[in-house]
């Protein structure tokens, strides 16, 4: 009980030094709506109403794929409801932008257009709404750096754990594994893979993950080497202790600081080097939404639609922005040292 009282104290004041940072508690709300939009696009950005009301009928189109024969439409199998004319009686709530990440504007004369009332940042070289293709692809964006994230740690946290927990031939051996591993270009290898196979969210964040762990590794092992010599450590052998408890009760809690510190960072770099692939043509599978694909058609098209590189730029910096300030808040509130 005293434990679990300690533990809350300390994470209560980590929160109170984290919120002393004012650029770190907005940057983090900020970041945080973001994550809410992005998830929740399908409300914000879509092609078909969030709720109406067709011929005394009530439809929930964005979370519910009906039929053109539901709605008596015989001459297709997929219904356009931009084209549905509702009756007297009829009525449908939409989106704030009318468009989804895939649907081109049919209504303009050339591809791509500037911000107009219908397209704000204007359209793609295919006439996809730029706004629309930025909020569906940062949700892409941050799930393959999350997905990589998670991976990563878990995996640099058990391989380096172990090696410096038990020592040895297996950090010995581990060790050697590591630093040739280490020494792998894997930035091409990703690329050569990607050539390969059929690019995909899945491959991406495996490939990515079978080196992201490496650096983390580093950190765990010199945490446990230097925890498992402590005096708690060595009172809970004396105890008689399992090296199972030893490990997740006592030395991981303590070896947490620097990889959490780092964190932020990891995720920001992900979403860096994802946008790096899009723009590079060896990233998502075409035509998901991404903004390294938009920077690559601001490159083709830089003399006369400014909109591609100026949008999808400006959600990069205020993410990694936010990323960054973030990690600096969380890097003061895991310090011991500030009041």
């Amino acid at each position: 009980m005293i434990e679990r009282l300690l533990t809350k104290e300390i994470h209560l004041k980590r929160w109170r030094r984290f919120k002393k940072r004012k650029l770190a508690y907005y940057a983090l709300f900020l970041f945080s709506a973001a994550l809410l939009v992005t998830f929740t696009a399908e409300f914000i950005a879509n092609s078909k109403p969030i709720i109406m009301s067709y011929q005394g009928k009530i439809f929930f189109p964005v979370v519910k794929q009906y039929t053109a024969a539901e709605f008596g439409v015989t001459d297709r199998l997929i219904i356009k409801y931009k084209d549905l004319k509702l009756g007297e009686n009829d009525w449908a709530l939409w989106p704030i932008v009318r468009w989804d990440p895939f649907e081109s504007n049919r209504d303009v004369d050339s591809y791509p257009s500037p911000p107009t009332i219908d397209n704000l940042f204007g359209t793609d070289d295919r006439g996809r709404d730029v706004f629309t293709r930025i909020l569906y692809g940062f949700r892409y964006s941050i799930t393959y750096a999350v997905s990589v994230w998670f991976i990563s740690y878990l995996l640099g946290i058990i391989i380096g754990g172990s090696m410096g927990f038990f020592g040895g031939k297996l950090d010995f051996i581990g060790m050697r594994v590591v630093e040739m591993l280490s020494t792998i270009p894997y930035l091409f290898l990703l690329i050569i893979l990607v050539s390969i196979f059929k690019p995909s969210l899945l491959l991406l964040i495996f490939i990515t993950s079978i080196f992201g762990w490496i650096g983390i590794s580093y950190y765990l092992r010199a945490e446990f080497l230097k925890n498992r010599k402590k005096e708690f450590v060595e009172a809970a052998r004396a105890l008689g202790v399992s090296n199972y408890k030893i490990i997740f009760k006592h030395i991981l809690p303590n070896s947490l600081s620097p990889i959490v510190t780092f964190a932020p960072f990891f995720i920001a770099m992900q979403i860096v080097g994802l946008a790096g692939l899009d723009y590079l043509g060896f990233g998502l599978e075409v035509p998901t939404p991404s903004w390294g694909e938009l920077l690559n058609q601001a490159q083709k098209w830089f003399t006369i639609a400014w909109w591609l590189a100026v949008y999808p730029s400006i959600a990069l910096f205020v993410t990694l922005t936010s990323l960054n300030l973030v990690g600096e808040g969380v890097r003061d509130a895991m310090d011991p040292n500030l009041v």
